[in-house]
């Protein structure tokens, strides 16, 4: 085992593959939150070793005596056994404020949004919640209150948009000819932390994320955040795993290596993908 070493962040201006913009990287600001990225709703009924609940950690951040928390469950195509577990989750933080935000915004959801301190996006389908997004103008809203300060969290599909983004069959790109296409193409996302994110894919052995990071290519790496493990992306770049260990997948040459990033910074040897099986082999 040995310590993980200083990331570097390359110049976003370089050259990136054909349909993928350059990887920006957000200037230090002392409004920013950590990003929140879970893999799924476990971590927000977590209690680490001491019996703090996480979403008290969570809360914790927020400067507002009384903050308000939007959950907004357009991925999931606002189903409300999906808001039934936010709810349980803002019940165990303390947190009376909150509101449902659904796909048709109406001005009282806009208004919601705009002075929410914890937004939640929720869990389903990437593509379907960013089309959502981009329709209903939330994909400017929510990048311009993250930079305004507010805690944005991802749960699943909502960490992976939180990210670079991912990659959706060809078809599904507007004015994209199937047969001039490869299978799948990149759908890029809200791009607030320049790495692309997989939620609890390990027993695919991170194979689609690394089919992500091969086709996003260049500086792009790829975090795969387990089943009940969340990341905190923090505003100066580094990254921190909670309650389990992260993957770290980097194309170096022709191949995917895999590093796993435990809690405390440490990485262990990389291993190389086997992108047909979803195992690694030791490159030690």
């Amino acid at each position: 085992m040995k310590s993980k070493p200083e990331e570097t962040f390359p110049d976003p201006s370089l050259e990136s593959p054909e349909g993928v913009s350059g990887i920006e990287y957000a200037t230090l600001d002392e409004r920013l939150k950590p990003l929140y990225l879970l893999a799924d709703s476990q971590l927000l009924f977590w209690k680490d070793e001491a019996g703090t609940p996480f979403v008290h950690r969570v809360r914790a951040r927020l400067e507002t005596v009384e903050p308000a928390a939007a959950y907004i469950g357009a991925s999931n195509g606002d189903d409300p056994a999906f808001y039934s577990i936010f709810e349980a989750a803002m019940d165990e933080a303390g947190i009376d404020r909150r509101k449902v935000i659904l796909s048709e915004l109406d001005a009282d959801a806009l208004a919601f949004v705009d002075h929410a301190d914890w937004i939640v996006l929720a869990g389903g389908d990437v593509e379907r919640g960013w089309r959502t997004f981009q329709s209903n103008g939330l994909s400017q809203i929510l990048t311009r209150r993250y930079y305004e300060g507010a805690l944005l969290m991802g749960i699943s599909a909502g960490a992976v948009q939180l990210g670079l983004g991912g990659l959706v069959a060809a078809a599904s790109v507007a004015g994209a000819p199937v047969s001039e296409e490869p299978p799948e193409t990149p759908l890029e996302t809200f791009r607030l932390l320049p790495h692309l994110i997989g939620a609890h894919q390990e027993n695919e052995g991170w194979q689609s994320l690394a089919a992500a990071v091969r086709r996003f290519g260049g500086h792009a790496r790829g975090y795969g955040i387990p089943a009940g493990g969340g990341l905190l992306y923090h505003r100066d770049h580094t990254l921190e795993p909670v309650r389990r260990p992260l993957v770290e997948l980097r194309l170096v040459g022709e191949e995917i290596t895999q590093s796993v990033v435990l809690p405390g910074g440490e990485v262990n040897e990389d291993s190389e993908v086997n992108e047909d099986s979803g195992e690694s082999e030791s490159v030690n």
